[in-house]
């Protein structure tokens, strides 16, 4: 199969690689009930070393910055109670947490969650955590730009490959939010 994006030719739909994924990754693909089918979520295999997204894009292909996308944790508090919500922008731009992040949570501060308490919630690979099989009471906060894409690269829940995604797809996560101005 031919990737629709970058220079992946080993990209196969993600329900025939689902052993490759971790297991809420793989849950949420065997489970996924949104109107574009499973089979056009892609996995690719790539070298975990080159997970990061400014090294993967240098490796794999100079396109890649205007078609990945980042899914960072975040921890918005307020009175001892803390609202952990996953944040999906392009790669190209910052998740507003001060501003737009802290205030759709309801929080008085907001920061990026610490990666043991990322990992341990989610139950994936630090750099590659990724929108699909987020705890269910989540909140996912979609920047707009995000499902303009035909294709996404997001991670796939660990550092060891990644996933395309057809950007409209995003929204169709439960607990998605679309949010403006979510990427600066």
């Amino acid at each position: 199969m031919r990737a629709p994006i970058g220079d992946f030719d080993n990209a196969v739909p993600a329900p025939e690689a689902l052993a490759e994924l971790t297991a809420p990754v793989a849950e949420a693909v065997r489970n996924w009930q949104g109107s574009v089918p499973a089979e056009q979520i892609l996995y690719v295999d790539t070298d975990p070393d080159l997970a990061d997204t400014a090294v993967f894009v240098q490796h794999y292909g100079a396109d890649l910055p205007e078609l990945s996308a980042n899914c960072v944790v975040v921890a918005g508090k307020r009175g001892g109670e803390t609202t952990l919500a996953a944040c999906l922008v392009l790669s190209r731009t910052k998740v507003d947490v001060n501003g737009t992040v802290r205030r759709q949570l309801g929080a008085r501060k907001a920061s990026f969650a610490p990666m043991d308490l990322a990992t341990g919630e989610t139950g994936m690979e630090y750099g590659g955590i990724t929108p699909l099989g987020l705890p269910a009471a989540w909140p996912l906060l979609v920047d707009p730009a995000v499902l303009d894409l035909s294709y996404a690269l997001v991670g796939s829940g660990r550092r060891r490959g990644k996933l395309l995604v057809p950007g409209k797809a995003f929204a169709e996560i439960p607990g998605a939010v679309v949010i403006e101005g979510l990427g600066i």
